[in-house]
């Protein structure tokens, strides 16, 4: 019962921070959890109260953002034109309880053994650029700077002779381009994003750990990726789709720094690598190419019910020392979900199979999945005035006016 408590709390962490301060107000609850049904691999879930709220303080050019799990806090207070009419600033603060673990998996086998808790707080600073404030959709640049502490202990199963690695502080550096974006939002009704980054991270103790001092922790990894998605509902009939491409490389990655692709969490990270039904971050590479694919149509006149069907594929380089047959991975799925009438929560429940994903009696895996959204803002008003068109979206809206 300890390890799954812990490894719940582990994955019940805030999203990465948003890539230039939001200026719209949102309060949100997200859940998300999925479930294999053969074989055993980390516990997958999250859940997290989400608040952005600009002009925090009255009258002023402040907005909060705030990401709190039950034992992690993520948060960054904006001030926007402080280097000029186009140029904001965030200071930001984030850490908790197990939020910097490792968890194992090599060929579709969870090693609990070389796998550990780890522990960690963060302070940064970013400034968030915007080239063309007259366009509707934004194109940002943005630098980030961060120190990061990370502690690391033993997890119940972790074997007696296994090392850990060294308690250290990280220096992080992001850089990087975004036109367009996406709402920290379930399924989103419209969202349109190409990016490109670069992150180098600088570790004050690289070394050695593990059996015998089998594995590295490098000095100074570095990840290059880039993505393009686009989301979008008709208008009439509501049935809507999502494309999305991403790619990744990089030099001198370790286990703590490589790509890890696999399950289907949405909001567990700013960039997630999902491949459904395969094990939470089940496959480890250093070099990647994923694109996934999304159709929702609703079933009921009101469009409340939908159904939804999702496939993602994924070329990979693996890690090296966590190869395994094969370079391609695919998942495939399906799900129906439900928006209440005035859109204030919505709730997906999902079926998903890891095509390529290794188990003991060969190729395949199963898994069932649940997310939930409710949102606190929308609870406490009216979505549509009575004067508006009655097929007007009002997130398309939304997201239109974030653009702006």
């Amino acid at each position: 019962m300890r390890t799954i408590l812990l490894s719940w709390l582990a994955l019940s962490i805030a999203p990465g921070a948003f890539a230039q301060i939001d200026p719209s107000k949102r309060e949100l609850i997200q859940l998300g959890y999925n479930q294999p049904l053969e074989g055993r691999g980390p516990i997958a879930a999250y859940g997290f109260y989400y608040l952005n709220k600009p002009q925090f303080l009255e009258q002023s050019n402040l907005t909060l953002r705030l990401a709190v799990a039950p034992v992690y806090m993520d948060s960054e207070l904006g001030l926007t034109g402080a280097l000029g009419p186009n140029t904001d600033v965030g200071i930001g603060l984030a850490g908790g309880g197990f939020a910097d673990g490792y968890s194992e998996v090599h060929a579709g086998k969870y090693e609990q053994d070389e796998s550990f808790l780890g522990h960690g707080g963060e302070v940064s600073s970013s400034v968030y650029h915007l080239f063309n404030p007259d366009q509707r959709i934004p194109l940002y640049a943005v630098l980030r700077g961060a120190v990061h502490y990370s502690a690391f202990a033993e997890d119940n199963k972790t074997g007696d002779t296994f090392v850990l690695p060294e308690d250290q502080f990280n220096f992080r550096v992001r850089a990087g381009f975004r036109w367009g974006g996406r709402e920290p939002l379930m399924q989103p009704d419209l969202a349109m994003e190409i990016s490109a980054w670069y992150e180098g991270e600088f570790r004050t103790k690289p070394g050695l750990y593990g059996y015998g001092m089998d594995r590295e922790l490098q000095h100074n990894p570095s990840l290059f990726w880039g993505r393009a998605l686009l989301t979008y509902t008709l208008p009439e009939c509501k049935h809507n789709f999502g494309l999305n491409l991403t790619a990744g490389s990089g030099t001198k990655l370790d286990r703590l720094s490589a790509y890890r692709l696999g399950g289907n969490l949405p909001l567990y990270s700013e960039f997630p690598l999902s491949l459904p039904g395969y094990y939470f971050q089940e496959i480890t590479a250093s070099r990647f190419v994923l694109f996934g694919a999304q159709y929702s149509l609703p079933l009921d006149e009101k469009k409340n019910w939908a159904v939804t069907a999702v496939a993602t594929t994924a070329a990979v380089r693996y890690l090296r020392g966590l190869e395994q047959p094969g370079q391609w991975h695919s998942g495939v799925g399906g799900g129906i979900s439900y928006r209440s009438p005035k859109d204030a929560w919505q709730i997906l429940v999902a079926y998903a199979y890891g095509v390529d994903a290794i188990r003991s009696e060969g190729r395949g895996a199963h898994s069932i999945g649940l997310l939930l959204q409710f949102d606190l803002e929308r609870a406490h008003r009216n979505l549509f005035d009575p004067a508006e068109q009655p097929l007007r979206s009002r997130g398309l809206e939304r997201i239109f006016r974030f653009f702006d």
